[in-house]
């Protein structure tokens, strides 16, 4: 992951058991646990992060700095910095990121494509180098 330090604090929540229709802008950090037809953007002026929970359903567009997913997506997901797609994770939509993480388990039906070479990404510690 990248720098854990300056992550930016969840301040939102959609709850289990809610459901909203249509778009949705956060700023900082957003945690769905719900239901979210629409599209999901995050602020470009602030560091973001967008947790979607196991429970939690969205169909529409995300783009944010840093998503977390376990959860069902579909739709096209833009993750500025860092994807994290954990074993309960189901996509269908294609996905553009800086850098990704995915555990087993994990289903994408779609395309996956890496931001340009000439973007920054975040630095990854491998297990396999420390030595």
């Amino acid at each position: 992951m990248f720098n854990k330090n300056k992550q930016p604090p969840i301040k939102s929540l959609i709850a289990d058991g809610t459901e909203i229709q249509g778009n949705l802008s956060f700023s900082d950090g957003l945690r769905v646990d719900g239901v979210i037809v629409g599209n999901v953007l995050a602020a470009e002026a602030v560091a973001s992060i967008l947790v979607i929970s196991d429970s939690a359903s969205i169909t529409g567009a995300i783009t944010a700095d840093h998503i977390i997913i376990n959860g069902t997506v579909k739709g096209p997901i833009h993750a500025r910095r860092m994807l994290e797609l954990q074993p309960k994770a189901r996509i269908e939509g294609d996905i553009e990121y800086a850098a990704l993480e995915m555990h087993q388990g994990a289903l994408i039906a779609g395309q996956l494509r890496p931001m340009l070479a000439g973007e920054e990404k975040p630095t990854l510690k491998l297990a396999a180098n420390n030595q």
